[in-house]
């Protein structure tokens, strides 16, 4: 019994890994300084780890970030920029793996309610907008700066990288919010993902 409830619970996280992937090809729109805005893709994978707990939760946000990686590397051309070998171990460490394998987090405050599930995905946002920060100012600001700051962040990477991802992190979070106080409103959802059992 133990090992069909693992085998469902390892079902599931493929089904809303997949989710989250399919979700993160679906750009709402584009930010004028760059990133763009999803149709919530992280949100898959703060279930997860809000339903099954921390370990599942690490475990498929790890999975979603290696699948990222891949995107990033495919569609936006992350090894067409230029860097040296060093900046692109730390742009794939802290763009892609850090960034989404924090999302496994969201389920930190479970027990704490409905309320627990708004913190730890507002905290896991927090964090992965953390990582890009530290991306774009320690790796990005590196390359020349008419490159990619232009007059008004000349020699500011700081608030180059406030701005440039924010811009982005900040709506998909209030999307991504808005869609769970929705789905909150559900009994069956709320029922199923408010649960207390899983790895913790």
């Amino acid at each position: 019994m133990e090992k069909r409830n693992e085998l469902r619970t390892l079902v599931e996280c493929a089904v809303f890994i997949a989710l989250g992937v399919v979700l993160s090809l679906i750009k709402i729109f584009k930010m004028p300084l760059g990133g763009s805005v999803t149709l919530a893709s992280m949100l898959p994978v703060c279930v997860i780890s809000v339903r099954h707990g921390l370990k599942y939760g690490m475990i498929s946000s790890f999975v979603y970030s290696l699948f990222q990686l891949v995107f990033g590397i495919t569609l936006d051309g992350l090894l067409g920029w230029g860097l040296t070998p060093v900046m692109l171990v730390g742009c794939i460490m802290f763009d892609y793996i850090v960034a989404f394998s924090v999302l496994g987090c969201a389920g930190m405050f479970r027990k704490l309610g409905e309320g627990g599930v708004y913190l730890g995905i507002s905290a896991v946002f927090t964090a992965r907008f953390l990582s890009h920060f530290l991306s774009g100012y320690v790796i990005f600001k590196n390359l020349e700066q008419w490159e990619l700051f232009g007059s008004v962040f000349e020699s500011r990477p700081a608030l180059y990288s406030v701005c440039y991802n924010a811009l982005y992190m900040l709506p998909e979070l209030v999307i991504t919010l808005v869609i769970v106080v929705i789905l909150m409103r559900i009994p069956y959802f709320r029922k199923e993902v408010l649960r207390v059992e899983g790895g913790a």
